[in-house]
C-alpha cells in the first residue's frame, strides 16, 4: 500500500537519488493539482508519470491517479504539497 504524506508550505520531498521510485502531486496558483513520478517497470526500464489534464482539477483526482499510477508501478509513498 502506498503511503500518502502531506508536506509543509515550502518543504520538498526528499532527494533519494535516481534509483528512487517516487510520486508528487503539487498544488499550482489557480487551484489545479499536478502529479509527477518516476518508477521502473518489471523488466527494470524507467517509467514517468506526468499527470493528465482531467486529474488536475481537484486534489481528490489528483490522487486517486496518483494512487492507481504508484500501485501498479510500486511506488511507496506520494508526497503532496499543498501550497504553491
Amino acid at each position: 500500500m502506498t503511503s500518502v504524506i502531506y508536506l509543509s508550505p515550502g518543504e520538498d520531498m526528499p532527494d533519494h537519488g535516481d534509483d528512487t521510485r517516487w510520486l508528487r502531486i503539487e498544488a499550482s496558483h489557480d487551484g489545479w493539482f499536478f502529479g509527477s513520478g518516476g518508477s521502473f517497470k518489471a523488466n527494470g526500464d524507467w517509467v514517468g508519470y506526468g499527470s493528465l489534464a482531467e486529474d488536475d482539477v481537484s486534489l481528490e483526482a489528483a490522487l486517486a491517479a496518483a494512487q492507481r499510477w504508484a500501485a501498479k508501478y510500486d511506488v511507496p509513498t506520494i508526497w503532496i504539497q499543498l501550497a504553491p
